[in-house]
């Protein structure tokens, strides 16, 4: 009986192997990749609307028009979104390209601005990709927009890192908010309110141009971590001479000792913007600049690029311990940083993206 029982177990063991062996491997979780989102693309609806829809309208720019735009004549475009309708396909999108989350700016003061984030949160579709934060200091300067913060940090869909901890990212910072923040005292209220209303401790990102710039900022604040908004380096070229660039700024960021949220770059070329300057961009004059854009990209330059940032994160855990990307950007069209599909394109950017984010 013995010899009978211990046959069968022998058995069992071996049908179990030799199962598991024709099986296919499971791959390994990848980090989670996210784009960030520019949501000035509702026409009349506020004077940020209509300054990006007059910037696209020359013909030349056309072609960067978002699927929900309309060409009206050589010199005129419209560009009136957000609807349901738009904003669920806009996630029926990214849930193809296999994006993990879309960074929404705050824009508490700015009802038109938070539109589409409002859009989705009420969409049906939103668990096909989850969200988080993106605010500049004047927005994390008083208790009322942190408590903002968190509210939205307790919607089911909020992106977390590191098992429960909310990301959120913080640009545009210099000295002086760092002293109206009150160095950590801002941080520390964020922090707190977050776990007391049952939350992970958040994970802070501070977004700047410099890297060491952008530690300095972080350690003051007491963020764990840095990444930028954008990263061109007012330069131009090629979009391969762009993506070396962009990895020179990871390697720099890790050189300083924080840990990073590495920047993937669709492209950079704001001649829309050069031409026809937005009103809050006083610094720039008309025409001036022209020279200094990036080419757009091959969806599969692109796609490139992107699985170089996931391929530095893996060789890199200790540096970017929250295996998270962000993408310059979803919406970006008039400084030529797109991944949304386009009058022009089509889908062409986020079947490339799917091939790397669905392998």
């Amino acid at each position: 009986m013995k010899l009978t029982v211990s046959l069968l177990t022998l058995a069992v063991l071996c049908i179990a192997c030799s199962t598991s062996a024709i099986e296919p491997q499971k791959s390994e979780i990848r980090p989670v990749v996210g784009a960030i989102r520019w949501d000035a693309w509702h026409g009349d609806k506020s004077p940020v609307g209509r300054a990006v829809e007059t910037a696209l309208g020359p013909r030349q720019w056309h072609g960067r028009v978002p699927f929900f735009g309309k060409i009206i004549s050589d010199t005129q475009v419209e560009i009136h979104g957000y609807t349901q309708e738009i904003v669920d396909q806009e996630i029926a999108y990214a849930h193809q390209a296999g994006l993990n989350y879309w960074a929404f700016g705050l824009y508490s003061a700015m009802p038109a601005m938070t539109e589409a984030r409002n859009l989705y949160l009420t969409s049906r579709h939103k668990a096909d990709i989850n969200f988080c934060l993106w605010d500049g200091p004047d927005g994390f300067s008083s208790t009322a927009h942190v408590q903002s913060i968190v509210q939205l940090m307790r919607e089911p869909t909020y992106q977390k890192v590191l098992g429960n901890r909310p990301l959120f990212y913080l640009g545009f910072v210099d000295e002086k908010w760092v002293k109206i923040l009150g160095n950590h005292q801002r941080t520390d209220e964020l922090r707190r309110m977050a776990q007391q209303a049952g939350l992970g401790n958040p994970y802070l990102v501070v977004m700047d141009f410099s890297a060491t710039h952008g530690q300095k900022i972080a350690t003051a604040l007491g963020f764990d971590a840095i990444t930028t908004y954008s990263c061109s380096g007012g330069g131009h070229g090629t979009y391969a001479a762009l993506t070396e660039h962009v990895e020179k700024f990871w390697e720099q960021c890790k050189a300083t000792g924080k840990q990073v949220v590495p920047i993937v770059m669709t492209s950079a070329d704001r001649r829309p913007r050069v031409e026809y300057p937005m009103p809050w961009e006083r610094y720039q004059k008309p025409g001036v600049g022209m020279d200094k854009f990036y080419e757009l990209p091959a969806p599969t330059e692109l796609a490139g690029h992107l699985d170089h940032a996931l391929t530095w994160i893996n060789k890199n855990p200790t540096v970017a311990p929250a295996q998270a990307v962000i993408i310059y950007a979803w919406n970006e069209n008039d400084e030529g940083g797109w991944l949304v599909p386009t009058l022009s394109e089509g889908t062409a950017r986020i079947e490339a993206v799917a091939k790397i984010l669905r392998k």
